[in-house]
């Protein structure tokens, strides 16, 4: 068994302000999806012009923080909310899901693209291998914080998370998670985006290996405790919400590619000159 390194989830204090990891992670994950962004825009088939990066972060931000935050308190604490409306203000409390960010960034990106006169399905593209990081640094913050554990072991390189009641050895799934949804996938999308795909292609690739990934690093990741399993007596919240994901993408993948095997015109791409 390996000892957990505590680290305090305070990364820094001035007086009554306190600046934790987690949302270090997030202005890190911004910071860096913020730098590919403006790298991409270099390709010659780029829909997204230099000048209009820092609108499209904004954007983007403004989803995975209000769509994570409504998409936890629906998926994941309704009880909660019912019971405490404010609560679901109270983001330093922690609880934020991937599934609600996704349909809030849907949501901003299909905005910034009628604004800016994109084809949505070209947007998406540019924007899916700018997510893998933050969801990779957002389980080093849940790591840190010692929320979302795995469930019990006795694998050599199992811990006990000084927060967790029972006080078990557990899988440290968090860091699992980094390894797969963070590591793996941003390897994948950089891969697969490097060079210039029918639209929806990346998007569809994006959405298959996320919830993929997803499914299998939930079978070492204990349920919530308020959830436990959902369906078949194993199935959890998160792999049932990732099951619609992997659907989609697969559907998104095999349209792309027929469309583009028939030699339909593809969608009229706004390119930055």
């Amino acid at each position: 068994m390996l000892p957990y390194p505590e680290i305090d989830p305070v990364a820094l204090a001035l007086g009554p302000v306190k600046v934790h990891w987690y949302g270090l992670t997030y202005l890190t994950a911004l910071a860096f999806a913020w730098w590919l962004a403006a790298r991409r825009t270099r390709r010659p088939w780029s829909v997204v012009k230099r000048e209009q990066v820092d609108d499209l972060i904004f954007y983007g931000a403004l989803g995975v923080v209000l769509g994570g935050r409504i998409g936890y308190a629906l998926f994941y604490g309704g009880e909660q909310l019912a019971q405490d409306p404010s609560w679901l203000l109270r983001v330093w409390q922690g609880g934020m899901s991937f599934h609600g960010g996704f349909l809030g960034v849907l949501l901003a990106m299909f905005i910034f693209a009628r604004r800016h006169k994109i084809v949505f399905g070209d947007l998406m593209d540019f924007v899916a291998p700018l997510v893998p990081v933050g969801l990779g640094l957002g389980r080093l913050g849940n790591f840190i914080g010692q929320e979302l554990w795995g469930r019990p072991t006795d694998a050599p390189w199992a811990m006990v998370f000084p927060r967790d009641p029972l006080q078990l050895a557990r899988h440290p799934s968090q860091l699992y998670q980094f390894a797969l949804e963070g590591v793996l996938l941003l390897v994948i999308m950089l891969w697969f985006s490097s060079r210039e795909r029918p639209t929806w292609a990346v998007s569809g690739v994006f959405a298959l290996g996320y919830g993929c990934l997803r499914f299998v690093a939930e079978f070492f990741r204990e349920p919530d405790e308020h959830i436990g399993f959902q369906a078949l007596g194993w199935m959890t919240r998160g792999q049932l919400l990732s099951l619609p994901m992997i659907a989609l993408g697969i559907y998104l993948i095999v349209w792309a590619y027929r469309n583009a095997s028939r030699g339909a015109s593809p969608a009229r791409r706004k390119r930055a000159k």
